[in-house]
């Protein structure tokens, strides 16, 4: 009667403290307030790039090729894989919480008894199988907040994974753009070339004619060599450029083919969706949100240490000290207790820990608060900067346009001795480096786009 007086006690001490404290449940911080993008250009409403699948936003069939080669062979990729098994690993650790432990054991001891102890001399055996049966009851949601935090930390490595596709995807149509660009850039230098061998031959003939100097033929071979230079330049680029996108693929640097900028079309309406939506499209945040999951969850199982712990445990078997009655009914044993356990002095090792997790818990709230202003600042500044680049795209191309005219212009006065030669070398210089630049802009533009859509969270559903 006691026992039972006092086990209720025990019970009843535990349901009042209980009252006190339960394992709280998460809920989503509310810090973002009226946060929004800074544009005027996009959309804002439900709808959001971010929804198209890769295959779709990039339509050339090579960089499809190459998308799909880094997905599967990309070191990292590979690395954040193995992420997610681990973490998998502590999700089914954290579920097999609920369940008992169960020990078994088997011994056989031997005694040499003290001639001046109680038993007066002699020996004697003792033989024993047995089992043992302990079990944790989750009385302040400790096992249950473990297995929550398992689990947040089992999905933040899945977003992680997702994190990485995102980057891939973007970092290979990236890469992929510059080496269309140096194409581009390539076979204007080599025209440009062969256009100044033609005009050093031209050059030769007015100075043979008496209508230009030796300094017009050598400004002219100078120029030359300037383009060539250039060009040599740009295939060093190109190299370094396949080699770099050849690592993202996963393999050793190989020469990689490629279309051309007529074959990409920039057709998609830039539709950004609402701020929030970031939430649930950009892997990092889900990542950054998981983190703050898991470090919540961890605060509640340093919570519940204070608190004391209910334990029950049974044990059974068979003992015997003659090994020929070791299976004989009268050798079984069994025993059932129920513990109770409080802690008192830890040398403040539980308060540490509990204050130490309130800290965890506010850095990952911060880092999630940031990781999403991060997100919405890199949509403005890709939104803006795509919309700049394509107005200078236009002024550009009329900046080439006159240079052209220039050189043609000047040519025509030089012949008719009207001009001096000076002024068709500096609209050569000047309409290959307006060229030039043309071609760089019309790939950071494409650049900007897979900006906005990697911003987004695009290209990993």
């Amino acid at each position: 009667m006691k026992r039972r007086i006092t086990f209720g006690i025990a019970i009843l001490v535990l349901i009042t403290q209980q009252a006190c404290f339960v394992a709280r449940d998460y809920t989503r911080p509310e810090m973002f307030g009226e946060i929004g993008f800074r544009t005027d250009t996009a959309t804002m409403d439900t709808l959001t790039m971010a929804t198209i699948a890769w295959r779709d936003f990039f339509i050339d069939p090579i960089l499809q090729a190459y998308i799909e080669e880094g997905l599967q062979n990309n070191l990292d990729i590979r690395t954040a894989l193995t992420r997610i098994d681990a973490a998998e690993a502590w999700l089914r650790q954290g579920k097999a919480g609920y369940l008992p432990t169960l020990n078994a054991d088997a011994s056989v001891s031997h005694f040499e008894f003290s001639e001046n102890g109680q038993s007066r001399g002699g020996s004697n055996n003792l033989f024993e199988l047995g089992a043992g049966l302990s079990w944790e009851i989750d009385v302040w949601g400790k096992i249950r907040s473990t297995r929550r935090a398992y689990q947040a930390r089992y999905l933040q490595s899945q977003a992680a994974h997702q994190a990485v596709k995102t980057r891939l995807i973007a970092g290979v149509a990236t890469l992929y753009y510059d080496l269309l660009a140096i194409d581009e850039q390539m076979d204007i230098t080599r025209a440009t070339i062969e256009n100044r061998k033609r005009s050093l031959q031209t050059a030769i003939a007015l100075k043979n004619a008496g209508s230009g100097t030796e300094a017009d033929v050598k400004q002219t071979e100078a120029q030359l060599y300037t383009t060539q230079a250039i060009l040599i330049d740009l295939n060093k680029q190109v190299r370094l450029y396949e080699s770099a996108l050849s690592l993202l693929l996963g393999s050793s640097p190989r020469p990689l083919a490629r279309n051309s900028f007529d074959d990409q079309i920039v057709d998609t309406v830039l539709i950004t969706g609402v701020p929030l939506q970031l939430l649930g499209n950009r892997p990092d945040i889900l990542a950054a949100e998981y983190n703050l999951i898991n470090a919540f969850e961890l605060t509640n199982v340093a919570r519940s240490n204070f608190y004391p712990s209910l334990t029950l445990s049974a044990s059974a078997g068979l003992q015997s000290l003659e090994l020929q009655n070791f299976f004989s009914l009268n050798s079984l044993f069994a025993n059932v207790v129920g513990g109770l356990a409080q802690p008192v002095l830890s040398g403040r090792r539980i308060r540490t820990q509990y204050e130490v997790a309130q800290a965890e818990q506010e850095q990952a709230r911060l880092y999630y608060l940031k990781t999403f202003l991060t997100a919405t600042a890199e949509v403005s500044d890709a939104l803006y900067s795509f919309d700049a680049t394509t107005r200078k795209i236009e002024v550009k191309q009329k900046e080439y346009e006159a240079y052209n005219d220039a050189v043609r212009y000047s040519e025509a006065l030089v012949n008719n001795g009207l001009a001096n030669y000076l002024q068709v070398l500096i609209a050569r210089e000047r309409s290959l480096a307006s060229s030039l630049t043309l071609a760089e802009n019309k790939a950071t533009r494409l650049k900007y786009l897979v900006q906005l859509y990697e911003a987004l969270g695009g290209g990993w559903k």
